[in-house]
């Protein structure tokens, strides 16, 4: 058994464990901890771009309004204005760090703009439509060349360890200590110890049955978070976006929100256009507006799809603007220089999450949580497009100096994982066969359009499988599908116990027995029993 050391230790290869690595290293000794390769993250695949406040014909004031707009009454406003206001400095930084982001030199910034479902003004800034990758891409060769960063790809964590669990600490300290984290490739657990604990580890999408996430995205540090007495708030708002290429082989292709902003219109079969019964916004109303409009011209029309149509555009225009989606698009057989995109709704981003203050820190002293994973009231019931990645940066910047502000803590020796009263798995499919439930009931009951009988069928489902996967875990020696699973159940019963108790609709969270939205806009805030 391998156990590690470091100062801070980072679960989370996306953008908000990149920026937070990147701005601890030249102090401290940082562990980066990631169950697939560095650049398997949900922020590689982000295509459209960053959200920031950078041309003259924009202000600070603009951008927070279009975020509350967004946010359908339950943003923080001094999250937001906070947020907002350090955009400008995030996007230096990623300047800074040699990312080349799209040139326009007829824009008072020197860099393209776009402009996505939400926004009054194009504020978007992009790197073609493959932003994320770009990115991250750039600050991976940092990563991977820094004396103090230890990268550890391939390690599931599987639970943090507190203070509690140490008889020999006091009792009035209850802090985070580091995690057991499974090594894949060796199947070996490993004790990292750490003064500092960040839980960067994105979304919980993959509870859904379609999804535009990557595999990874199974709400661990939710999960984990949770099981160690972490208050989790406003898990309801799931965000389906609107646009996902349906092809049997795309695999949860997602066709941007910025080729809806650069003139993409959704059409029907037949070719008429329908989001203008929807909204005056038509396709430039934000995402759950849009999503539910699809959802229900499919429903009603029994449609399996319905299409994104920008042939209408120069052919060089898309080409010069979408290559990636134009080249993965052709790859099979669809040519949108001359046809619609076949798209359906998919989930794609967890706006709820753990608790955290302006500085990322949870309820538990030494940990913090950044990214998606975490809510800091800055999307309130639904994120406006492009601000995820900012929220990223900025939380992650600011982690990083309060992390450094702390004084470390001490931490004792750890104890090592205890598998001496397991065994290894006999029936592996049961894992496989409730992974698939579990998704295909979400997807069902607790999609798009919600009903409290339908919450409550898949709260029973999700107690049965919490029983099976408890025993499970309980005596078998545990596996990466084990651990992802277990996370997965958890989170599912988060969304469902928010859900039931919103008697409302707001933003994401749409219930044909509560269609109205409430006056007083309220988070809705789990406490761990």
């Amino acid at each position: 058994m391998q156990n590690y050391y470091f100062d801070t230790l980072i679960i989370g290869s996306g953008l908000a464990g990149f920026t937070l690595a990147l701005n601890l290293s030249s102090y401290q000794k940082v562990g980066l901890i990631t169950k697939q390769s560095l650049l398997d993250s949900a922020s590689s695949q982000a295509q459209g771009g960053i959200a920031a406040v950078l041309s003259k014909e924009d202000s600070v004031a603009q951008h927070i309004n279009d975020t509350l707009i967004a946010g359908a009454g339950l943003c923080n406003e001094k999250v937001a204005r906070y947020v907002i206001e350090n955009g400008k400095q995030a996007i230096e930084w990623l300047i800074n760090q040699e990312v080349s982001f799209t040139p326009d030199q007829n824009n008072d910034t020197g860099y393209h703009l776009t402009k996505e479902g939400g926004h009054s003004v194009r504020r978007v800034i992009h790197a073609g439509d493959a932003t994320g990758k770009a990115i991250q891409q750039t600050l991976k060769e940092k990563i991977i060349a820094h004396p103090n960063i230890t990268v550890l790809e391939h390690h599931i964590a599987i639970d943090l360890i507190t203070s509690n669990k140490i008889s020999s600490y006091p009792d009035a300290l209850k802090c985070c200590l580091g995690a057991y984290s499974l090594n894949k490739t060796q199947d070996k657990v490993c004790t990292v110890t750490a003064h500092n604990t960040v839980l960067a580890t994105g979304g919980a999408s993959k509870v859904y049955l379609y999804a535009t996430s990557p595999d990874t995205a199974t709400g661990d540090g939710i999960a984990m978070a949770w099981r160690a007495g972490c208050r989790v708030a406003n898990m309801e708002f799931i965000q389906f976006h609107p646009t996902c290429l349906y092809h049997p082989h795309a695999k949860s292709f997602l066709i941007s929100e910025a080729v809806r902003g650069e003139g993409g219109l959704l059409k029907l079969p037949n070719g008429e256009c329908f989001m203008p019964h929807h909204d005056k916004r038509a396709e430039l109303a934000p995402r759950d507006i849009v999503a539910r409009a699809i959802d229900f011209e499919m429903k009603k029309r029994g449609l399996d799809c319905v299409y994104l149509d920008i042939s209408h555009k120069p052919a060089s225009f898309i080409k010069k603007h979408f290559p990636n989606i134009f080249s993965r698009c052709l790859e099979l057989g669809i040519d949108i220089t001359k046809q619609p995109i076949p798209v359906v709704p998919a989930a794609h981003y967890t706006c709820g999450g753990i608790v955290t203050d302006q500085n990322g820190k949870t309820d538990l002293n030494n940990l913090y949580a950044v990214g998606e994973t975490a809510h800091t009231g800055l999307h309130g019931a639904n994120r406006l497009a492009s601000n995820s990645l900012l929220e990223c940066i900025v939380y992650s910047r600011a982690a990083a100096k309060d992390i450094l502000n702390q004084a470390p803590i001490v931490v004792p020796e750890l104890p090592v994982w205890d598998e001496s009263r397991v065994t290894d798995a006999d029936e592996e499919i049961v894992i496989s066969h409730n992974w698939d439930e579990l998704r295909h009931f979400m997807w069902s009951y607790v999609g798009i359009v919600r009903t409290t009988k339908r919450l409550q069928r898949a709260q029973r489902r999700i107690e049965l499988l919490h029983e099976e996967i408890d025993e499970y875990y309980t005596n078998f020696r545990v596996t990466s599908d084990l651990l992802e699973l277990r996370n997965l159940v958890d989170t599912a019963d988060l969304i469902v116990k928010c859900a039931l108790l919103r008697h409302e609709s707001r933003g994401l969270h749409f219930s044909r027995d509560y269609p109205e939205t409430l006056s007083q806009p309220k988070d809705t805030v789990l406490d761990y029993d």
